[in-house]
């Protein structure tokens, strides 16, 4: 399968436009909820990315919205959060479908087209409902079509297993092999692990993501989980990505030149991203931090192709890096990222 990191920001704009035009009158028809919101706040016509109206990623932490009929959800993601602080995403059959086929075509552009075998930094415990799934049970589930002979770092206890990594690594170590964990799991118990057994990942790919906070207090930045993995494991191929489960199967993702203090990362050609200023919600130029503003043409069974994060971020240029399009990084969330006057327009769920 080809890369799906093809398209120039022109070439982008041009092909993703009139679709997610035709996708917001899509979602207008088949979403009362969506309807009544885009009419509250009145709508003009879209002639680039930028005048698309979006929702604030909020909205789905308080609001059932979906585009599909009750008969028609196959399968319901959830977000990490506290209880009742949780997004909850519809999917029907197609939906699943296309967001596993583009998420495959998406790490292909760094892993192959062969299925590797796989290290996942997590445990088994994560599964115990099939059609209902947390954000780090549908990420880690969804990885794993990724690769075979799957081994798990902790045990159904949550307990480091040394020697099932042992046995892997003696089996599978010698050629590439993916690793696959949130940044947080792959630090606190792949690293240590691997270094307090001297074990070899060089020939590693680790896939990871889902923020810093938890370690911050051990001063880990990018720069430094990449200096400690590549000095103390061997490991040197990392990609770090930013996505979210309310926009289903787009990741955006660490190019093949990420080995610097910054995680920049990329568009794929189905998605693109706006920054926008907090206070007028005008488009920023390159270089000047805002709002991460993410669009991209899958979500079709929920009005998610237009949305505006809680995350601050910052395009570095377009065009001018190992993919084209723009290349980005998060810097963080912010404080309180509310879109004035967006919850209020809800009568009710449906």
């Amino acid at each position: 399968m080809s890369s799906v990191f093809t398209l120039s920001q022109a070439e982008r704009e041009k092909l993703l436009l009139p679709e997610l035009v035709a996708l917001t009158e899509h979602h207008r028809t088949h979403s009362p909820e969506y309807d009544r919101l885009l009419g509250a706040l009145g709508t003009v016509e879209a002639k680039t990315l930028a005048d698309l109206p979006w929702l604030p990623v909020r909205l789905f932490k308080q609001h059932a919205i979906k585009s599909i009929t009750e008969d028609d959800v196959f399968k319901v993601l959830t977000s990490s959060g506290t209880t009742g602080d949780v997004s909850r995403i519809f999917l029907d059959k197609e939906a699943a479908g296309t967001q596993q086929k583009m998420l495959s075509a998406t790490m292909q552009s760094v892993l192959g087209p062969k299925r590797l075998p796989m290290l996942l930094a997590d445990t088994k415990a994560l599964f115990t409902n099939r059609k209902s799934f947390s954000a780090r049970g549908a990420g880690v589930l969804g990885m794993m079509n990724f690769g075979r002979d799957h081994t798990f770092i902790l045990d159904e206890q949550e307990k480091p297993d040394p020697e099932a990594v042992a046995a892997f690594l003696a089996k599978h170590g010698g050629e590439p092999f993916l690793i696959f964990g949130f940044t947080f799991m792959a630090w606190l118990y792949l690293y240590e692990l691997a270094k307090e057994h001297k074990l070899d990942l060089s020939n590693g790919i680790l896939i990871h993501s889902g923020g810093w906070k938890k370690l911050i207090d051990q001063s880990v930045d990018n720069a430094e989980f990449r200096r400690r993995f590549k000095e103390d494991t061997g490991l040197t191929r990392i990609h770090n990505f930013y996505g979210m489960v309310e926009q289903i199967g787009v990741i955006y993702l660490e190019g093949p030149d990420s080995t610097g203090s910054s995680a920049e990362l990329y568009c794929p050609d189905h998605a693109d991203i706006i920054i926008r200023d907090p206070e007028t919600w005008a488009e920023q130029p390159v270089g000047v931090p805002g709002v991460v503003e993410v669009i991209s043409t899958l979500p079709k069974s929920y009005p998610g192709h237009v949305l505006l994060t809680e995350d601050l971020g910052v395009v570095h240029g377009i065009d001018d890096g190992a993919w084209p399009g723009k290349r980005f990084s998060i810097l963080g969330r912010l404080p309180k990222a509310e879109a004035r006057g967006c919850s209020d327009t809800f009568g009710g769920d449906k």
